[in-house]
């Protein structure tokens, strides 16, 4: 087919022009990835971010104002600019649904928009984490009914799973590998093709439902291994065993393990979601994935778990956690970076609104977090906040907080109700003894921070 070999050409001397629809946490740095080496459309229905793109400046932390090239990316809210594209890459988000089913709306949706202006010879990569089997059975037949062209005569297909990793400084876009399926073996080539050169690796893979498996493995691996380890929190909980040190001891092993964290709930547009998706399509073949729907129920309930803590520590000290002022340090999903999605602290948030507790959150990084009730703003002052509490609750564990030394003022001081779903202390002292070995000084805040502190709850 000679529209093949004429991608490879565009490929080879640099003259192809990708599109990119969606510009979120994965699209945006796709698209200024493939602005390095190719003319980029960057297509959002949202105006304001592309407002945004086209003066310059970025809206995803990941991605620097001086790293949008408006010499190579031009940004538009108009679909119909991706008929100029010869690749179009889908990179929309797929959440759930309130009963946990897939959410395919925004594929769906940019796949209508796509088959409306698709024409013979272009090519098309969905990116979107999904259930294996999306991009053949659901992607392909809307692309086919809306442009009247036939998938494996007309355009291509592949799919490409994001391994984006929001705020992770060591493993970008660039040296991350890159995993890649096609409908068929001549599909794969030519999307390895296209990605060669700007990402990681590209590890080929027999075709887009295997391509799709491996985004569920990954993450899926991950959502387990946490519920293992929460589970385990609990029982030695009862035990009056510290689950961090037994970690800390476990992963001495030089081999066969592989240490994973508790914490007040997983979080991010991935581990919570993603074995829901590999659930709803295991049904469809009559299995039942027991394990998988397991770890979800063990992390979906260490938000509540969390609550539960914070009214026991509370009722100790004579006190009703709807009479006492509580303060939330951490709304992001995870430490350093702004992104909320999935959050753990949006369930904690929603348990204290229903008790009726007094309430305020606080976040280095995030303005502002949703939920069913409605939108919550992080307080302004760090140190008046911590003053003001009753009760604290430790959800993400920020660098500013481990190095913070009014919040180690609040652990010594035995006043303060703490529950430290992050293990925060012992990341104090680290930060305090490096302070130490840098300074040759003593530093009087590690020696006088009690062994046992009843108002010092750790998961």
């Amino acid at each position: 087919m000679n529209w093949i070999n004429s991608l490879k050409l565009k490929i080879r001397n640099n003259s192809a022009v990708v599109g990119i629809v969606g510009l979120g946490y994965v699209g945006l740095p796709l698209a200024v990835t493939f602005s390095k080496k190719f003319n980029v459309i960057a297509y959002n229905k949202n105006k304001k971010k592309t407002e945004l793109l086209k003066n310059g400046k970025s809206y995803i932390e990941d991605v620097k104002n001086t790293e949008i090239n408006l010499k190579n990316l031009y940004p538009t809210n108009n679909y119909e600019d991706l008929k100029n594209a010869d690749f179009i890459i889908i990179a929309v988000p797929t959440p759930l649904n309130k009963d946990k089913s897939p959410d395919l709306s925004y594929i769906k949706r940019a796949g209508e928009e796509v088959g409306k202006i698709l024409k013979k010879g272009q090519f098309v990569v969905l990116k979107s984490t999904t259930y294996p089997g999306t991009t053949e059975d659901f992607l392909c037949p809307i692309l086919e009914e809306e442009s009247n062209l036939n998938v494996t005569t007309d355009f291509g297909i592949a799919y490409s799973p994001e391994r984006v990793d929001p705020g992770n400084k060591e493993y970008k876009i660039e040296n991350t590998p890159n995993v890649v399926g096609g409908l068929t073996p001549e599909f794969t080539e030519i999307c390895s093709m296209l990605f060669e050169g700007l990402t990681g690796d590209i590890i080929k893979v027999e075709n887009c439902k295997t391509a799709e498996a491996v985004k569920m493995i990954e993450n899926i691996y991950r959502n387990v291994n946490i519920a293992l380890v929460n589970e385990l929190a609990l029982i030695f909980e009862k035990m009056e065993i510290d689950i961090w040190e037994t970690i800390e001891a476990a992963k001495t092993k030089p081999y066969g393990f592989t240490p994973f964290y508790p914490g007040p709930g997983v979080g991010g547009h991935c581990i919570p979601l993603d074995p829901y998706y590999l659930s709803y399509r295991a049904k469809q073949f009559g299995i039942i994935p027991r394990f998988i729907e397991t770890a979800g129920e063990i992390n979906d309930f260490m938000p509540i778990h969390t609550i539960n803590l914070a009214k026991k520590a509370l009722e100790k000290s004579g006190k009703k956690i709807r009479d006492s002022n509580v303060l939330i340090l951490g709304l992001a999903y995870k430490a350093n970076i702004s992104d909320t999605r999935e959050s753990p602290a949006i369930q904690i948030i929603e348990e204290l609104v229903e008790i009726g507790a007094k309430f305020k959150v606080y976040d280095p990084h995030s303005n502002s977090i949703k939920t069913r009730f409605g939108n919550y703003y992080s307080e302004n002052n760090f140190k008046e906040s911590l003053k003001w509490a009753d009760c604290i609750i430790v959800v993400t564990d920020h660098e500013e907080f481990k190095q913070n030394g009014e919040l180690l003022n609040v652990i010594k001081g035995q006043q303060t109700i703490i529950v430290d779903t992050r293990n925060i202390l012992d990341s104090i002292k680290e930060q305090q003894m490096s302070l130490v070995n840098t300074t040759n000084i003593i530093d009087s805040n590690i020696e006088n921070i009690p062994s046992e502190n009843p108002y010092y709850i750790k998961l």
